[in-house]
């Protein structure tokens, strides 16, 4: 019996380095080729071999080592500060990615190798609440893929963006979480090489915080796992002592020790099975409690929907028993106005991953229009500007037009009087444009610029607003690949920026 598993787990062995080097044997002329320039340091074009060759295996249907060849083009891009473009390539492997006939966890685990290389470029221009969106959503593709490799890797993805952003106990908490899981496999090896590459990724993007607290870390873990080290060489020695020492006796014995010898390993080969069988009982028991786990955070992911689906249910039942009272009474219209708007931030956080449809759109008409609707509410001597040339862009008007619309109507309730509201449009790449929304008047203040899009912060007077038309506005923008931010350099007032990927 054990020999035949024997023949069959080596047959195993060499058919997984056949298959494994049957692929490697199937790379691209497109891909060698972009391999040999990159490894000659001549980036621009092992780039631009690189995107020919994401777009080669693309059409063939291999999408996986395509979209390695996207983001290793998109780094490239990095490199030089062209984020435009790789931010444009991002989206052209996720598209790739939505456009194969795959299994749907397969498809989540490829769109988080390119959301990942997102993340590390928001990280590196320092958008603190984009890339927190992007580990969100990471976080979303790994529970739907259900790969255990990619919870160790969102693991240290996470970790990376709490030192970056000065975030360190949460940053340690994350990392010695993953360190524990590796340490308590034995997987000594790994996690040196996790905490040396943290410690390299620090020193490379000159983030003294992240080497701080990666080297701090790295010398407590260890110290701790060399005195485990000691422990398995003391335990190890001991076992190989009283092995040499039975040999010795079973030597030096008379047949009598001899037999009793055979007798202790009967009795040995008996506590072996028995410690076989609870050996088997302990994995069981632990595969059972795993099980579990991932069906309680199952439940968990399911229950935040629900409860998420149930308040959108509520507020959507609420309406029509509202819309029976006196609507011009100010607490009717906030409540109806609260309850519109819940519906709709539910429904954008519950549909991160659904594709936006855009159309091209005649953008001065289509500006006019937006800066008419606000003439009638602006206060005396206000002076509404327009920068927008007669050009036309791909859009989604529904989303593009409930964000302007809003930015608008807050900038005509805030700009003084003799004040100025001006809407400029800008494009900044062949695929990426902007609109600008600014007023004259007071500042928000820098510290509660993040805040303004989150919402539920604070328990507010519904009659003055109910605080999520900013958050909503964001959450159109990134289903949108884009993000809605406000520009810190603006300094005669406040100026929101919503730009986006066509």
């Amino acid at each position: 019996m054990s020999r035949k598993f024997s023949i069959i787990m080596l047959s195993l062995f060499f058919c997984c380095n056949f298959i494994y080097a049957q692929e490697e044997q199937q790379k691209s002329k497109l891909h060698q080729r972009a391999e040999t320039y990159e490894k000659n340091k001549d980036i621009s074009k092992a780039r631009s071999v690189y995107i020919d060759a994401f777009d080669d295996y693309a059409g063939k249907g291999q999408v996986r080592t395509g979209i390695e060849c996207a983001v290793k083009a998109a780094v490239m891009y990095c490199k030089e500060n062209a984020y435009k473009e790789a931010f444009e390539l991002l989206h052209r492997a996720d598209q790739a990615v939505r456009s194969q006939k795959r299994p749907a966890a397969e498809k989540e685990a490829l769109h988080y190798l390119v959301t990942k290389e997102r993340l590390q470029m928001y990280i590196k221009l320092k958008k603190t609440e984009s890339a927190k969106g992007q580990l969100n959503i990471m976080e979303s593709q790994v529970n739907l893929s259900g790969d255990e490799n990619l919870k160790n890797d969102l693991l240290y993805n996470k970790a990376i963006f709490y030192y970056t952003f000065g975030q360190n106990t949460l940053g340690n908490a994350v990392f010695k979480e993953m360190a524990n899981r590796l340490t308590a496999q034995k997987e000594y090896d790994k996690v040196e090489e996790v905490y040396q590459t943290l410690i390299a990724n620090g020193k490379k993007s000159g983030n003294a915080n992240l080497v701080a607290q990666s080297y701090s870390s790295y010398i407590v873990w260890k110290d701790s796992v060399n005195a485990l080290k000691a422990a398995d060489v003391v335990n190890a020695l001991k076992q190989q002592i009283a092995d040499n020492e039975a040999t010795i006796a079973g030597k030096d014995h008379s047949l009598d020790t001899r037999k009793m010898i055979i007798i202790g390993l009967c009795v040995l080969a008996l506590a072996l099975t028995a410690g076989l069988v609870v050996g088997g009982f302990v994995l069981m028991r632990f595969i059972f409690l795993t099980r579990r786990q991932k069906k309680t955070i199952n439940l968990l992911n399911e229950s935040n929907a629900l409860k998420a689906k149930f308040i959108s249910n509520i507020s959507a039942q609420m309406e029509p028993t509202l819309k029976k009272f006196d609507s011009r009474q100010p607490e009717v219209k906030a409540l109806l106005n609260f309850s519109a708007n819940i519906q709709k931030l539910s429904e954008l956080e519950n549909t991160p991953n659904e594709d936006v449809t855009l159309e091209e759109v005649q953008l001065q008409q289509y500006c006019n229009s937006l800066m008419d609707g606000i003439r009638d509410k602006v206060k005396d001597n206000v002076t509404l500007t327009m920068n927008v040339s007669s050009t036309s862009a791909k859009i989604n008007q529904e989303y593009v037009s409930h964000i302007l619309n809003h930015l608008l109507k807050n900038a005509a309730a805030y700009t003084p009087e003799n004040g100025t509201i001006c809407l400029d449009f800008k494009k900044r790449g062949p695929h990426t444009f902007q609109f600008l929304v600014s007023n004259t008047g007071s500042i928000i203040p820098e510290e509660k610029r993040e805040d303004v899009f989150k919402p539920f912060l604070e328990i507010k007077d519904l009659t003055k607003g109910d605080g999520l038309g900013l958050p909503i506005c964001k959450q159109m923008a990134l289903k949108m690949n884009g993000d809605l931010e406000i520009d810190p350099k603006f300094t005669k007032g406040t100026r929101f920026i919503l730009d986006w990927h066509a």
